[in-house]
């Protein structure tokens, strides 16, 4: 009679032998033939050969390479129109316009004078005062920034512009005070570039005539720009441009009366010795100008804001096109490039290959977490490509890298992907048995209570 033991023993051999038929395990299986898969075990050598196939990455769109203001031409004030004054004949007489006398008061400190601040000499004075200069030898200087205040070591700022030097020397005085520093000091403005008196025309040296304590007269403005630039012959009148208002001096009136080369310029005057005679047409010429000056600002302006608004439009569009390409990556519409990752990863899937780049093989392994370290074999990690006209390669052929030996793992950056590719990592020997008896456990079981029953 047979045995329930023989009879167990006799099922399980049965099992067993079906395990073949009860578990298909997917693996890379290599043979010859023109159908056939060819493994090839990468080496330096294999990669190079492996790169060499052709291929070119997807472009993507011109809108992602331009810019927006790239192609937008040159801009600026449209063409001034030409001055429509011109130089009159020599007059038989000129008007005699004087501006009239002013007293502007006691020099006022503004932005762009340079004060220079000195201490009587001595070893204390020099230990407290720090930053300021103690000797004559040694005077510092502090040039009024452009909210009226000067910055001294130790001290801070301190507020002088629009300031006479005596109020200045007070609110200094009162700082070095608070700060317990010996008062002792004397103040002078060494550079006087806050007002100025402008010269131009038919001058040797047109420019600008600083303006500083001491009042500053009509001869000796002319002097400081190498007196008047004409001959004998010429008639000139000197213009005098102030708060709006146009005088005017002939230059034979000027060399005749002393009284006339004393009147006294002040801060933003405007003198311009002009060969016209005709006053209503240099006070026209004047305000030509300035109209002109604010054309040319305001057509600048205008220009930029034109500028800004179009810049804006075709960022706006590159943006809008741009979006547009990506959401027809994101539904399908656009024709992606992809690699397949499947086997013993941690994240079976596919791989998109990117554009204007290339990829290789490490970025899509570890794309996908790497290989499981519980089930994979890192010895049996595949790429696999079909191959056309290859010279030693079937239809298909099978990159085996050796992932056990970490060292191989630098031939896994190295080998380029191409549309199409697969990468599989088998599975160990002993996660192929685990899953065998895994399924034919539970057959056995019921087999047994079977039998018992």
């Amino acid at each position: 009679m047979v045995t329930l033991q023989t009879l167990l023993a006799c099922m399980c051999v049965i099992v067993l032998g079906a395990c073949g038929s009860a578990y298909v395990s997917p693996d890379v299986s290599g043979f010859g033939g023109d159908d056939g898969v060819q493994v090839v075990d990468l080496s330096p050598a294999v990669v190079t050969h492996a790169n060499r196939s052709a291929y070119q990455p997807q472009d993507l769109p011109a809108a992602f390479s331009r810019i927006a203001g790239g192609t937008t031409g040159p801009r600026g004030a449209a063409r001034l129109p030409d001055p429509v004054f011109d130089a009159q004949a020599r007059p038989g007489a000129v008007e005699l316009r004087v501006p009239p006398a002013v007293n502007p008061g006691s020099y006022r400190i503004g932005v762009g004078d340079v004060l220079l601040l000195a201490t009587p000499r001595g070893e204390s004075t020099v230990e407290e005062l720090a930053g300021l200069v103690a000797a004559q030898n040694q005077r510092q200087g502090y040039t009024v920034q452009d909210d009226g205040d000067i910055a001294i070591p130790d001290v801070g700022r301190i507020t002088v512009g629009d300031m006479t030097l005596a109020e200045a020397e007070d609110a200094i005085f009162e700082r070095l005070i608070a700060a317990r520093i010996d008062p002792s000091f004397s103040l002078e403005v060494a550079e006087f570039n806050s007002q100025r008196i402008s010269v131009g025309g038919a001058v040797r040296n047109p420019g600008v005539v600083p303006v500083g304590m001491t009042p500053v007269y009509l001869a000796e403005v002319l002097a400081s720009a190498g007196g008047l630039d004409i001959t004998s012959d010429d008639f000139a009148v000197i213009r005098i441009y102030r708060d709006g208002n146009l005088y005017q001096i002939p230059t034979s009136d000027l060399y005749s009366d002393q009284g006339l080369q004393r009147i006294r310029l002040v801060d933003g005057d405007s003198l311009f010795v002009d060969t016209a005679y005709d006053f209503d047409q240099a006070q026209a010429y004047f305000e030509e100008v300035i109209a002109r000056a604010e054309y040319t600002q305001s057509a600048r302006a205008n220009a930029i804001a034109e500028l800004q608004t179009e810049v804006s439009i075709r960022r706006g569009a590159l943006e809008e096109s741009r979006q547009n390409f990506r959401d027809r990556v994101e539904f399908g519409a656009e024709g992606g490039e992809f690699v397949y990752i499947a086997g013993e990863v941690t994240t079976p899937g596919r791989f998109e290959l990117p554009f204007e780049n290339r990829a290789v093989l490490a970025d899509a392994l570890f794309d996908a977490g790497g290989w499981s370290a519980s089930t994979g074999n890192p010895s049996q990690i595949y790429l696999m490509r079909a191959q056309e006209n290859s010279s030693y390669a079937s239809t298909v052929t099978a990159y085996r890298l050796d992932g056990s030996n970490a060292a191989n793992l630098v031939l896994a950056t190295r080998l380029e992907l191409r549309p199409g590719d697969v990468v599989f990592v088998a599975e160990q020997p002993v996660t192929r048995w685990s899953r065998v008896i895994n399924q034919i456990t539970p057959t056995v079981i019921n087999l047994g209570a079977a039998a018992v029953n």
